[in-house]
């Protein structure tokens, strides 16, 4: 499927699928796809579970475009490199767009396996897209109050538990450190990844409505017993797949 075919699709709503999260796609019906690496200027993920493709899907006959997977700073590229593919759904018409991501529950009455709407960010990644010139844009909501509503809705109408917090998007890859992840609480942090707070900005930058949604695949270091494995982060965000795509219908049903 050449790029100018998805683009006719005229799809309104996006959604960027982060790790463990590929297969709400197939679930959702694969009309066509498009490999990153034959859209100018995308990179194809390195990482294990992001499949690196554009998927045309539908719902109640409205087009959604997924990307599965996303590129991160910690794989050498720039902020404005690994945005790349909120651009390009900007081009293609994208309106809406719903960020995923895998990420490390810090609030203690959270639970691994649920997920988080996010309500704010903190962009401790130390970069921006809007680099290069005084490219201000407000941040005071970035994930909409009006989708954050409907995904409230929806989960609690299909009972899916949904919990909502601040997202920390750090650098990476290593995971946080016991005391990071302390420091990340007394700064009001309920989850932590290495994602999701880039393209947020360069969305917002491009006047696109955005909602998050993070799976909270495990404990940040010294919450839960254990060790960090980023096989265990693929796994659980599988089985939160199923609850994931009921918010993705949620909000087609609002956009439609």
């Amino acid at each position: 499927m050449s790029v100018e075919l998805l683009r006719s699709a005229g799809p309104r709503v996006g959604v960027i699928l982060g790790s463990g999260l590929g297969s709400v796609a197939e679930s959702l019906g694969v009309e066509a796809a498009v490999p990153y690496v034959e859209v100018p200027g995308l990179h194809a993920s390195t990482v294990p579970g992001h499949a690196g493709r554009f998927v045309l899907s539908r719902v109640n006959g409205a087009p959604l475009v997924i990307a599965q997977g996303r590129s991160h700073l910690y794989e050498g590229l720039s902020a404005y490199q690994i945005t790349a593919q909120v651009r390009f759904l900007h081009s293609l018409g994208v309106t809406t767009l719903l960020l995923t991501n895998a990420a490390g529950a810090i609030h203690s009455s959270y639970a691994v396996g649920h997920l988080m709407m996010l309500s704010d960010h903190l962009n401790l990644t130390g970069t921006t897209p809007l680099l290069g010139g005084p490219n201000f844009h407000d941040m005071t909501e970035v994930y909409s109050k009006r989708l954050r509503d409907v995904m409230r809705t929806t989960a609690a109408v299909a009972d899916v538990p949904l919990h909502e917090g601040v997202y920390a998007g750090l650098l990476g890859p290593q995971y946080e450190t016991p005391a990071e992840v302390r420091m990340l609480r007394t700064l009001g942090a309920d989850a932590v990844g290495m994602s999701t707070v880039l393209e947020a900005i360069q969305a917002r930058a491009l006047g696109i409505e955005v909602a998050g949604i993070s799976t909270l695949t495990n404990w940040a270091a010294g919450i839960g017993a254990g060790t960090l494995d980023h096989h265990e982060v693929i796994d659980i965000g599988k089985s939160a797949a199923a609850h994931l795509e009921i918010l993705i219908r949620g909000l087609m049903q609002s956009v439609a």
